[in-house]
Parts: C-alpha cells; sequence; structure tokens
C-alpha cells in the first residue's frame, strides 16, 4: 500500500456499522462520555497512557484527534452503542505499516459496557475494514501480558494467538512483556465462507 493511498482513504474517516455498534469520526462533545472511562485507573492499567486527570484534559486530547483528521493521519473510531446512543470507547488502527501492508489494531471500551462482547464486535468490523478497504494482509493486536480479557478479544475476533515479546516494551516506568494476536487475510476470508456470512455481527 502507498501511504498516500491511506491518506486518501483516512481523508474522509468513513463510518462503519454493525448490528449493536456506530464507529463513527471522535468528536469533541464526546467530552464527557470518554473522560467517564479515561480518567479510570483500572481502564488504563494495561495501556500505553495514563488516566486523564480531569475533564479538559479529554477535550483537549479530542481537539487535538480532530486535527488528525484533517490531514488524514487518525485511523480510530469512537464506537457508539446504538442502544443508548452514548460514545462507550474506541478502537482503530495505532498503526500501519504501509511497505508490509500490515496494520495493528488498539481498542478500549468503557467497563460498564463491557461482557457484551462489543469489543469483538468492534475489533471485526475495522478488520473487515482494513482487509476490504485498505487492502491488508496481516492485522495484529498487543496486550500487556497479564490482560486476558484482552486476549480473548482478539481470539473472539478471529485472532490467532502468536506468541510473547519479552520485555519488548518500557511501558509507564516497566519493561512488560508484550504478547501477540494476528490474523491474516485469507484466515479471515476462510473464517466468512465457513460462516456463510459477509459480516460476521451483522
Amino acid at each position: 500500500m502507498k501511504k498516500e493511498n491511506l491518506l486518501h482513504i483516512f481523508a474522509h474517516m468513513p463510518t462503519l456499522e454493525t448490528g449493536r455498534l456506530i464507529l463513527r469520526p471522535l468528536r469533541v462533545s464526546d467530552t464527557a462520555d470518554m473522560f467517564a472511562y479515561a480518567h479510570d485507573p483500572e481502564v488504563t492499567r494495561f495501556l500505553l497512557w495514563r488516566p486523564h486527570p480531569d475533564p479538559s484534559y479529554t477535550r483537549s486530547y479530542l481537539e487535538y484527534v480532530a486535527g488528525r483528521y484533517r490531514t488524514g493521519t487518525c485511523y480510530e473510531w469512537a464506537v457508539v452503542c446504538r442502544a443508548d446512543g452514548h460514545m462507550i470507547g474506541t478502537c482503530g488502527f495505532a498503526s500501519v505499516d504501509c511497505a508490509h501492508n500490515a496494520g495493528e489494531i488498539g481498542y478500549v471500551i468503557n467497563p460498564a459496557y463491557r461482557g457484551s462482547g462489543y469489543a469483538p464486535e468492534a475489533v471485526s468490523r475495522v478488520m473487515r475494514f482494513g482487509f476490504d478497504v485498505m487492502g491488508l494482509h496481516r492485522v495484529q493486536a498487543r496486550y500487556i501480558l497479564g490482560n486476558e480479557a484482552s486476549r480473548r478479544v482478539m481470539e473472539k475476533a478471529g485472532m490467532t494467538f502468536e506468541g510473547v515479546l519479552r520485555q519488548s516494551m518500557l511501558i509507564k516506568g516497566t519493561y512488560c512483556d508484550i504478547g501477540v494476536c494476528a490474523v491474516l487475510v485469507g484466515e479471515f476470508r476462510k473464517k466468512e465462507a465457513q460462516t456463510g456470512e459477509k459480516e460476521i455481527f451483522l
């Protein structure tokens, strides 16, 4: 994939849908919904970033994201629950390796909405976009060892556990073991054919 193609795709961030979710660009008006979970130390325990100290910090972050949308360099969607209209988390590509047609997915869901399958539903939809629209060959996700709930999300979305990178990331002052899960486009298509469904979660 050429870098200019990636910029073209995300210059106008598309809205994605599943049966229960809407994935759309983040907005400054999401400040309250994002702060509701982003300030919680338990939510950020296994993430790269620290808790948001106050709503103004969250608002500033969303303003920064808005600027990246305008340049086509943000690949993250707000995850909105159709049932109540709340923005319940984010899901998107943390990075894209254009030279090797590979992407890495990241996600976070408000704890109040966990346990209902929203995370794998969002991840699966973003993977589909990666394979169908971006032309990716491989999609992976990483998690800090100990966060087995995140690994289960990856596996439910169709990824396969590939192994552990020992102390491969320095996170908040500690060298952490990182688990890796991934799916290849052929594996994703095979799962589609086996289920007989074009969109697994619709």
